[in-house]
């Protein structure tokens, strides 16, 4: 890999010669791969399904390193959101989230969010009787993050596409704010040729200025005493050191440590005269791609006031935010069926979205509320059902959440192919035993989705744009079939 000249003086000058040379050298050299277990659906004993583990990721209680990188698209678990494919570094922000939130429910936005690794992370990690809003800019990236998060199978999750300025009417109303911002990308120079071609020096100085805005902007949202979790993907300190240096000095912030035991192999702060705690992953000596990372608290006893909206004020709903809650469009009969296919359900709000029946949970029902004044929200908690005049028809989401009644549909264990096969949205055939009607297809135990078995022939309910493109099946997957 040819490097930019500009990026090697400067990352020469920061590390070293000896250490950026061993950097350059790690650059060049094959890039690590790991996925994180979705364990409400894969536990680690049911981890000898995959033959290819070359160990545990240190910082990361689901995480593992693959011996070589496969064709996840071919896996029917990969869909079935059983596990995520994220770069090992970035796992890291587990330990923050552990240390410092425990076992209290909070609410945590990820502000930068897309395509969602860090968000189905987080909600993993999150105490129960958490929320997580995790938003995404970019609309379609947005969708993106949506379908990942929806897979990943939580109910506590509200998905939204903002700029961070929207956030300014939520006046302290998150306890935790993961800002993985937009950054130069020099940590992924080794996954993405791309990013060594649009580096220069003139990025940086955009960059930087660009994440100074964004932290402005969301700064008022985290509540006093709240976390803000910074990270980038990148080396220099204008992105990284001086940020934070500049929050702790703008805002009062404090700068915590986070545990890493040395053996992580973890660089510290390499901003000349300063020595506060700063986390940051170099490919020479961690297992995974460059990152960065630093936990700042808000000060306390700032006066909070969470601007709620006048309900005249509702009418001004940015285009394609969430339809207020209403029933119409689904009978209280429909209402009460589509309850029960949920696992405690007390728990939940019932409501119709639409032509959708939706379940959010009780708790932040208020919340959703003052988010979908003030912010375009995509989808909230886990849609059940689409209504269709008199019929109920089960959503795809329900078969992804882990809250589903396990007893309410019949399943049909299906076969590797059948199993591509619907996840290509083709026509499945089930076994003249197979009941008639809606029935959950597994696989390996686990809910792909639904069909709808007419008896010659089933009728695939997989999402249309979720479907497998390709036209070809590899040699290798994930897992055996």
């Amino acid at each position: 890999m040819d490097l930019p000249v500009s990026f090697a003086d400067r990352t020469r000058l920061l590390l070293g010669d000896e250490e950026y040379n061993k950097l350059a050298d790690a650059l060049n050299g094959e890039q690590p791969v790991s996925i994180r277990l979705n364990e409400e659906k894969l536990p680690d004993s049911s981890f000898s399904l995959f033959h290819t583990s070359s160990g545990r990721v240190p910082w990361s209680s689901t995480g593992f390193y693959l011996d070589r990188r496969l064709t996840f698209t071919f896996d029917p678990l990969f869909h079935a959101g059983c596990y995520y494919v994220q770069e090992a570094s970035s796992m890291f922000v587990e330990q923050a989230l552990k240390q410092y939130i425990g076992e209290t429910p909070s609410v945590m936005l990820d502000l930068c969010a897309a395509p969602g690794g860090k968000s189905t992370h987080a909600r993993s990690v999150l105490p129960a009787g958490s929320l997580l809003v995790a938003n995404e800019v970019i609309r379609n990236r947005s969708q993106i993050l949506a379908e990942n998060l929806t897979k990943w199978g939580h109910p506590g999750v509200v998905v939204t596409n903002n700029d961070p300025a929207d956030f300014a009417d939520l006046e302290g109303f998150f306890d935790v704010i993961l800002t993985d911002v937009p950054c130069s990308g020099e940590g992924m120079f080794r996954k993405d040729p791309v990013a060594v071609s649009e580096w220069s020096p003139e990025n940086v100085e955009i960059c930087w200025q660009r994440q100074r805005r964004i932290i402005s902007d969301i700064w008022p949202s985290l509540k006093p005493g709240g976390l803000l979790i910074y990270s980038t993907c990148t080396y220099n300190t204008q992105e990284d050191e001086e940020n934070i240096r500049w929050m702790r000095d703008e805002f009062g912030a404090e700068i915590l440590p986070v545990d890493a035991p040395a053996a992580w192999n973890i660089t510290g702060n390499l901003l000349a005269g300063e020595d506060f705690p700063v986390y940051r992953f170099l490919p020479h000596r961690t297992k995974g791609e460059g990152f960065f990372l630093a936990v700042l608290r808000k000060p306390e006893g700032e006066t909070v006031r969470i601007r709620y909206k006048s309900t005249v004020s509702q009418g001004k709903k940015k285009a394609g935010a969430s339809a207020s809650k209403t029933n119409a469009g689904a009978s209280k009969e429909q209402l009460l069926a589509a309850r029960a296919w949920l696992l405690s359900a007390d728990d939940y709000e019932i409501s119709a979205n639409g032509m959708n029946i939706v379940a959010f949970p009780k708790e932040y029902i208020s919340g959703l509320s003052v988010l979908q004044q003030s912010l375009r929200v995509i989808q909230a908690g886990v849609t059940l059902a689409e209504v269709k005049g008199k019929d109920l028809i089960p959503n795809h989401a329900l078969a992804m959440s882990t809250v589903q009644a396990s007893d309410v549909f019949p399943r049909e264990e299906i076969s590797y192919e059948q199993a591509i096969a619907y996840l290509r949205k083709e026509a499945i055939v089930l076994p003249d035993t197979a009941p008639r009607g809606y029935v959950l297809l597994t696989y390996k135990d686990v809910p792909l989705g639904f069909v709808k078995n007419i008896g010659n022939r089933a009728n695939n309910l997989y999402p249309q744009e979720w479907r497998i493109r390709s036209g070809y099946l590899p040699d290798e997957i994930l897992v055996m079939k």
